[in-house]
Parts: structure tokens; C-alpha cells; sequence
């Protein structure tokens, strides 16, 4: 994608506050002095069975879009592929009610949508949000000594891969599903409470490839401290017994040399790059303020609130995981 994206015209249009440049969760666009649209779009195929519960992950994923860049979000429109010669219709209609009760719970309306026929399932939404100008969080604006907090755990993809796999059983599931499904409304709002540097969403390039992001875009090196990464149950067990998505390899490799690994054991790195959906907000928040945005997360009942590690002035590697 970055090789196609280069080959595009660059917008010159000044209300246009965050592009494609820096790989940000999502655009903005300024209407005046005081008001931006931030916009994104994601849509994939189902993660579980249960097309309510899928519809629901899938909304909260594209919502999370807008909450990373500190936004609210105002209205959507739904994707949808969908094989309707060989299923039936009520799936869809289970889908689109996960999708607006998600939409529901965030304040937002659902504004239409459109759907193709497909040879598979595919869901998610356009959402358009509200934003300040003067309070856009993108991934580029972290400083050294910042700390980064994380604020929900990891493995969702280790976990749906092993449902899939039939290793686990539906019960096991039930906190990647719970944790796919709770929208970053809170975090979103502790961040903004408290101030942060920076932030993003964790989900296909995993914890490790969007932390290269914000290291990349903001010209710093990120330390994470593996052990203080929270973890899903039955997770490292899984991935050591070779569950994980196959995004995790491609994530590595694009990262490449830029990441150092100080006695992380393999398959830990291999979770921390690997996909997650619908995954917590990573903030680089100054060190004199982590307290207070470890306790507003709290106060929100955040699925994790979790300092995981620290940015350091920029070297020959963007990563470095210990």
C-alpha cells in the first residue's frame, strides 16, 4: 500500500489537516476555525460465528478510528459484501443490528451504506466523526522520555484463529469477543482529559508494527517492556503452539532490522506483531502526566491501562523490545 500510495498526486488543499502521509488512523478535514470531519473507513470478513456478535466487533473496530485521533464520532455508512444467492438474508439483517447497536452505544447514527454481492462475507463501516483543530492526536507528535500506555490487552487474533482452528472452545473466546466488542469511547476521552503526545489504535499491523508507526512518523525509538504487556488468557500457550494469524510474519518482515529484540522469546514477538481487531488505544503521554492517565483509564474501566514502555531520541532502530 505504501508503495501505491507514493505513486498518487499529493493533495494541496490546506483544510486538509491529516492525509495518508504518516499512515494516521484517519483523515481530517477542516470545514472552519473550530470544526474538522475526521473520516475513516474498514470492513472485513467475519472473525466469528455468530453474526450479531460479528457485526458488533466490526463497528467497534471502525469506530476506534475515530477515537484514536480524538474525535467523536457523528454518523457512518455500512460496507457490505455479501454471498446472497447462498446464504440467508436474515444473516445480513443480524449483522447490520450488531453494526447500529454499536453505533448506538457511541452516539453516532447510522446515515445508509452500500453492498455488493460478494463470494464471501465482508462488514464494516465509514465513519465520519467531530474534531477540534486544535486537539488533533495523530501518531507523530510523541517525544522522548514520553511513556506509552496501552489500554486494552493482547490476542485477539492468537484467540479467533484458535476458535477457527477448533483449539478452544466458545467459552474461551468469550473475552477476545468482549474485549473486540467495548468501544475506546473511555480511552479516548482519558486522553483527552489528561493530554497525551500521541496515539493510535492497535489492530493489523499489531502492537509492535504500529508502535513502528508512531516511532516513524514522530522520530523516536520505542522501548517496549514485553512483560508488562497485557496478555489474554491462554494466549503465549496458544502461540507457542504455533496459533497465530499470518499477518504477524509479514509485519516482521516489514519492519525488518528496524526492530531490536533484547530477550523477548520468540513467540512473544510474535503475538506482540501479530493482528489484532478492534485492539486498545497505545498513547505517548509525558512522564510527569502517566499517573493521572493510568487513573482516568481506571475511572473509565478501560480493559487495560498498562505502561508498557518509554520513547527514547531516535536511533538506527524504531523498535526495541526487551
Amino acid at each position: 500500500m505504501a508503495q501505491v500510495l507514493r505513486s498518487l498526486p499529493k493533495p494541496d488543499d490546506p483544510n486538509l489537516l491529516v492525509g495518508a502521509e504518516l499512515f494516521d488512523d484517519a483523515g481530517v478535514y477542516r470545514l472552519d476555525a473550530g470544526t474538522a470531519l475526521v473520516t475513516t473507513l474498514d470492513f472485513f470478513p467475519p472473525l466469528v460465528d455468530d453474526p450479531y456478535t460479528f457485526g458488533r466487533i466490526a463497528a467497534a473496530n471502525s469506530l476506534s478510528d475515530i477515537y484514536a485521533m480524538g474525535g467523536r464520532p457523528i454518523c457512518a455508512l455500512n460496507v457490505v459484501g455479501f454471498p446472497d444467492k447462498d446464504l440467508p438474508i436474515e444473516i445480513l439483517g443480524d449483522i447490520l443490528r450488531g453494526g447500529s447497536e454499536r453505533l448506538a452505544a457511541a452516539g453516532a447514527v447510522l446515515a445508509g451504506g452500500h453492498s455488493v454481492r460478494d463470494a464471501e462475507i465482508k462488514y464494516g463501516l465509514s465513519v465520519t466523526g467531530r474534531i477540534d483543530p486544535e486537539h488533533i492526536l495523530t501518531n507523530a507528535g510523541a517525544k522522548p522520555g514520553d511513556l506509552l500506555v496501552l489500554t486494552k490487552p493482547i490476542g485477539s487474533g492468537t484467540l479467533t484463529t484458535a476458535a477457527k482452528q477448533g483449539k478452544i472452545e466458545e467459552s474461551e473466546l468469550a473475552e477476545a469477543v468482549d474485549v473486540m466488542i467495548d468501544l475506546n469511547a473511555g480511552a479516548c476521552e482519558a486522553m483527552l482529559e489528561v493530554g497525551v503526545h500521541a496515539a493510535t489504535d492497535i489492530t493489523g499491523f499489531g502492537l509492535i508494527g504500529h508502535a513502528h508507526e508512531l516511532a516513524a512518523a514522530s522520530g523516536v525509538t520505542v522501548h517496549i517492556n514485553s512483560a508488562n504487556v497485557p496478555l489474554m488468557k491462554r494466549v503465549r500457550e496458544l502461540a507457542a503452539d504455533g496459533v497465530l494469524t499470518r499477518a504477524h510474519k509479514s509485519n516482521l518482515e516489514f519492519i525488518g532490522d528496524r526492530l531490536a529484540v533484547e530477550g523477548a522469546d520468540e513467540f512473544l514477538v510474535a503475538v506482540l506483531a501479530d493482528a489484532q481487531t478492534s485492539g486498545g488505544l497505545l498513547l505517548a503521554v509525558p512522564e510527569d502526566r502517566a499517573n493521572d492517565l493510568v487513573g482516568a483509564l481506571v475511572a473509565r474501566s478501560t480493559r487495560a491501562a498498562a505502561v508498557v514502555g518509554r520513547l527514547e531520541p531516535a536511533s538506527d532502530r524504531t523498535i526495541v523490545l526487551s
